[in-house]
């Protein structure tokens, strides 16, 4: 039974350095609706509300990882 519950909190924290990873490259991302043109060394907003995508699949798959990460944590405390 304890090699159990050690599995399940290295996975747990697997997932969570995993997912926490993710979410980190999430947040270096450049926003579809900023563009930066090198001839002029300028940033430039084009904000269309449909075509605005705040975040995408990395974020989300990081951010299931870290929760699939706590509820496998929970289970490995119940059973410890």
């Amino acid at each position: 039974m304890v090699d159990l519950v050690l599995a399940l909190e290295l996975s747990g924290y697997a997932l969570g350095a995993l997912g926490a990873a993710l979410v980190f490259f999430e947040f270096f991302q450049l926003p579809t609706y900023v563009e930066y043109s090198e001839e002029y060394n300028d940033y430039s907003l084009d904000i269309s509300p449909m075509e605005v995508t705040e975040h995408t699949w990395i974020g989300r798959i990081g951010a299931f990882l870290l929760i699939v990460a706590f509820a496998v944590q929970f289970v490995a405390a119940l059973l410890g």
